[in-house]
């Protein structure tokens, strides 16, 4: 059977100064109708300019295709002109992007963005396109697609948006679909809507899905085969149950190891591949993974083998018979024993032997909207509404919940990045928040924050020196010698080359530059750290490096966390005790290991419900929490999320439940816990 996509050979450069930059190197890739083909690798593997090159987009951003062909049901896209393609492009083949915040236009309305791709490509009037339309929004699952449609982008919540994304990528029935990262951004109940959604697409039309994705536990999930890029080619392909249960190529068994689960051992430190991807316009010679492979030869550090097919599925490396005689660790999962209740109980006990570093009392963060024309009326947003916790020392606290739950909101006000309606945070038994300046700027230094996006939070046109070494000016008036002799050895505990002392933070990676935020953060030796989805937006295996370096830096420095995310895997291993929160309300509090074996409320039940697993042979069938989160300026009566609770009563929509120890260590606000 001839595939509906078939890229031969493909080469792609990029033009930069009038110096040509090979990006894509002979990739090959083929995907069946009705085929969910997966697409993994790091960052700057290729993928995205793979499926930009098949959109022909990349002709529009100093790309060229110099070598190969890409056939869409026998047509050749290469040689079509751009007026064709486009004729093609939502009709043929269709694209959601990894931000539709940015893919979607600001100034138009979610309803005639569809309707102008339904009018472009198809014989409907307007009328009737603002009818399919209606459809296509309802069809993806928006509430009341008549309101949706006179909406702009900003108005819509991220899984809104994307699934507006999808609407707009529906609207021709298209025969493939390409998926770029469409949920990489998306909390865990939104990303399982989605993958939903996708799945029902594809056997209602018989869609085919390039699913571009860096998150392993998506493409078990998704899809029906694996293709592996690493620095511009295609490495290893084969069946999702092939790939899974035995890698044939080390780039991917590093992959998988790198992923963190739910059955991971805890006290074990994360596997990470060494090194990074190589700059494309530096690539080593020979086998492109080399340096960082611990099989490498002579032969691969000299010679590039190529992709070759073996057992039906294709792999590039000189050395897969070594590979595949190696035992593979086999990982059992984790069975919950009666023992995690005294170990609970055992660690609520060592708490009252301590006193907490940080005490959150009552926090209420209060922001208030005007309205009319006159901006006569008033609404308030609960973001962060009446929330207590203690934290210990050298204790990391995990925060978890969906976007606009308040997480991030609560982190700024514990540093006072934003001021606080009411209550109190007492650090070392000091109240920050009334404590005069001159007292605030000392306790500031032991109370620091690592941001999210370590690329906006720091200067672009400083050097990496000058960033790490700015709290030192600020409490110490430390410059020159001694301030750079201070930030080489900040530097070296982080793992970042003090040569690079003078450099721009442009020049590093995603993940140095997250390890330039921390050598800041810890410059000061402080006592306690928010860090705010620090890794979300990082590869696996940066991932890994990440949080490994973090708990070596708690354990050197004695350090406290806050740490916010909603990566549920990764806030299970390197957390002590985990709060859940939602609509600005902490609904559960437990020790890590009491709450992933005994979730007591249902929303903390469906957030570890739609953790997609790394493992193909055990998907899931659960169907994901419904609906988007109540808006914080109108909460619901009674319990929060009784609008979207399948074991909500009559008593939850009335009163509010109380915060409630449920067992040792163990609370929750819920009337009915599981």
């Amino acid at each position: 059977m001839k595939p509906l996509l078939e890229v031969k050979e493909l080469s792609v450069d990029f033009y930069k100064h009038g110096n040509a930059i090979n990006v894509i190197d002979k990739v090959n890739l083929r995907i069946n109708s009705g085929e969910i083909v997966c697409m993994i690798g790091e960052s700057g593997s290729g993928k995205t300019i793979t499926s930009l090159s098949i959109m022909r987009l990349i002709d529009f951003n100093s790309g060229k295709i110099t070598h190969g062909d890409i056939e869409l049901s026998g047509v050749s896209l290469v040689t079509l002109t751009k007026q064709e393609i486009s004729v093609l492009r939502g009709k043929k083949i269709a694209m959601i992007f990894q931000e539709p915040m940015s893919a979607l236009d600001p100034v138009f309305t979610i309803g005639d963005q569809i309707v102008e791709v339904l009018i472009r490509h198809t014989n409907l009037t307007k009328p009737a396109a603002r009818e399919q339309a209606i459809t296509l929004l309802q069809r993806v699952g928006i509430p009341e697609p008549e309101v949706r449609m006179k909406q702009y982008p900003y108005e819509l919540s991220g899984g809104m948006r994307q699934r507006a994304m999808i609407a707009i990528a529906l609207a021709c029935e298209p025969e493939l679909l390409i998926a770029d990262e469409p949920t990489t951004a998306l909390d865990v109940t939104i990303q399982a809507q989605i993958l939903n959604l996708l799945k029902e697409i594809r056997d209602e039309f018989n869609m085919s899905i390039l699913f571009i994705t860096h998150d392993l536990g998506i493409a078990a999930e998704i899809a029906d085969r694996i293709v592996v890029m690493y620095a511009g080619k295609v490495i290893e392909q084969a069946a999702v149950h092939e790939l899974f249960e035995q890698p044939f190529h080390p780039y991917t068994s590093g992959l998988l190891q790198s992923v963190v689960t739910m059955d991971s051992d805890r006290t074990e430190k994360l596997f990470t591949i060494n090194g990074s991807i190589p700059s494309l316009s530096e690539l080593p010679t020979g086998c492109r993974f080399h340096p960082r492979c611990a099989y490498a030869t002579d032969r691969c550090r000299s010679e590039e083998p190529e992709l070759v097919s073996q057992s039906g599925r294709e792999a590039a490396c000189w050395n897969i018979e070594k590979l595949l005689h190696e035992p593979q660790q086999q990982v059992e999962p984790k069975r919950i024993i009666a023992a995690d209740r005294a170990i609970a109980a055992s660690f609520e006990h060592e708490q009252k032997q301590r006193l907490p570093l940080l005490e959150v009392r009552a926090i209420k963060k209060y922001f208030s909207i005007e309205q009319g024309l006159f901006k006569q009326n008033k609404k308030l947003i609960h973001a962060v509404d009446d929330v207590s916790f203690q934290i210990g020392k050298g204790e990391t606290f995990g925060l978890v919940g969906e976007s606009g739950c308040g997480k991030s909101t609560l982190g700024r006000v514990l540093l006072q990045l934003e001021q606080a309606t009411s209550g109190q945070v007492l650090f070392e038994g000091k109240d920050v928040l009334r404590a005069p300046a001159g007292e605030w700027k000392s306790s500031r230094r032991d109370i620091q924050f690592v941001f999210q996006d370590p690329y906006g939070s720091i200067n672009p046109r400083w050097k990496v020196g000058d960033i790490i070494g700015e709290p030192l000016w600020v409490h110490e008036s430390l410059k020159g010698q001694a301030k750079r002799q201070k930030v080489v050895e900040v530097m070296e505990l982080v793992g970042l080359n003090p040569a690079a002392y003078d450099r721009l933070p442009h020049e590093f990676s995603g993940g140095q530059r997250q390890r330039i935020s921390i050598a800041r953060a810890i410059a000061l030796k402080p006592k306690f750290i928010v860090a705010d989805e620090a890794v979300s937006a990082l590869d696996v295996s940066v991932q890994s490096q990440i949080v490994n370096l973090m708990q070596e830096l708690q354990g050197q420095l004695d350090l406290s966390y806050l740490f916010i995310a909603h990566g549920l895997n990764i806030v299970r291993h390197i957390s002590d005790r985990i709060g859940v929160m939602y609509l600005g309300k902490l609904v559960e509090i437990a020790t890590t290991d009491e709450l992933f074996a005994h979730p007591a409320h249902h929303y903390t039940k469906a957030l570890l419900a739609a953790i997609p697993l790394p493992d193909p042979t055990r998907r899931k069938t659960f169907l994901p929490l419904q609906g988007e989160m109540p808006s914080p300026a109108n909460p619901p009566t009674g319990c929060r999320f009784h609008t979207r609770c399948t074991a909500a009563t009559d008593l939850c929509k009335k009163i509010e439940p109380a915060l409630q120890r449920i067992g040792p260590g163990h609370l929750a606000a819920c009337h009915y816990p599981a």
